[in-house]
């Protein structure tokens, strides 16, 4: 503690009196404004505001009544952001959400919901299999460069795809697949 009362992260003095539901609930909706949120990020944010355990609770309940905190939306916004700006296998997206306090009730409904071997996603731009994702993270790291025939290179790529959170086997295919097209386009 300073002398002025506060932590080192500029927290409340001693003396201030916990907020009332509706600071609560204004504390709540601006940390909703940056980006959905899971339930389990929102009650750490209260905890840390120093708000009481029934209060957080009637908060995050009101919440989820009005459609703002929802765990298996938020897992469904999460994996398709992944697809969409920096694609990742279902095994990093799950312990991404883990992370954020999301339960393995909600995590394997998503793995049922999205990670079929053909499923088709909403969005037709965004890989709707795990081999596409792969796919897709090797193109965009290569950035439009020639897959490289070095095994060394090849296996620093697969070192690459695996730390994206890929199985081994859909690394080995998306690998095999990249370097059969890089010796057709050679051949053409």
């Amino acid at each position: 503690m300073t002398e002025h009362g506060r932590g080192r992260r500029g927290g409340r003095k001693e003396s201030t009196p916990p907020p009332e539901p509706a600071s609560a609930m204004e504390i709540a909706i601006r940390f909703l404004g940056a980006r959905p949120r899971t339930r389990w990020e929102l009650e750490r944010r209260l905890g840390r505001a120093g708000v009481g355990e029934s209060i957080v609770t009637a908060t995050l309940d009101r919440l989820a009544e009005l459609g703002y905190v929802d765990d298996a939306a938020f897992a469904r916004w999460w994996g398709e952001q992944r697809d969409r700006h920096a694609p990742r296998g279902f095994r990093m997206i799950e312990t991404e959400l883990r992370q954020h306090g999301i339960s393995r009730d909600v995590i394997e409904a998503y793995r049922s919901e999205h990670a079929g071997p053909a499923r088709a996603p909403e969005d037709e731009s965004l890989p709707g299999s795990e081999a596409e994702r792969s796919r897709d993270a090797l193109d965009r790291h290569l950035r439009g460069r020639p897959f490289p025939a070095d095994p060394k290179a090849r296996e620093r790529i697969g070192m690459f795809l695996m730390r994206r959170g890929f199985d081994p086997e859909t690394v080995r295919s998306t690998i095999r697949t990249a370097a059969s097209s890089e010796v057709e386009g050679e051949r053409s």
